[in-house]
């Protein structure tokens, strides 16, 4: 097995965020690979169901969540010693948007939280699932215990 050069960390902001950084943090030390990471805002429109699916509310709910979460990329970040230019906040498909940087970036492997959620919460989606199944380079899912 070769080394990993480049590990893409993929964080959602959940309480145990620290359990798959530390994770990512000692395999890139392991390995003396690159650290780089990842969060999407995920853009789910918010509609007025009286007028119809196509006419967003006029809530600027993505400049909020991305200003909460510039602050906590940011304190993750410095404690994990990452440089800014190896640092993605983006908006859209958490799924796609993981996939589109490792790719763009020659990431060889992606480290990412799993909650094992089973029936509706698993049929709703799972971003680890989805980048699992859809990625080009090896995944680490850390498995995250459940509340």
């Amino acid at each position: 097995m070769e080394n990993y050069k480049h590990i893409l960390l993929a964080v959602d902001f959940y309480e145990q965020d620290a359990v798959v950084a530390n994770r990512a943090r000692d395999l890139a030390e392991k390995f003396q690979a690159k650290l780089s990471m990842v969060h999407v805002v995920d853009s789910i429109p918010i509609t007025d169901a009286g007028y119809g699916a196509d006419i967003p509310f006029d809530l600027d709910l993505t400049a909020e969540l991305m200003a909460a979460a510039k602050k906590r990329f940011a304190v993750l970040a410095e404690q994990l010693n990452i440089p800014e230019e190896c640092l993605w906040l983006e908006i859209g498909s958490p799924k796609q948007e993981i996939i589109r940087i490792a790719k763009e970036n020659a990431v060889d492997l992606i480290v990412i939280g799993s909650h094992g959620r089973h029936g509706w919460a698993l049929l709703l989606g799972s971003t680890a699932n989805g980048v699992l199944h859809h990625a080009t380079c090896d995944v680490l899912a850390v498995r995250l215990q459940n509340d």
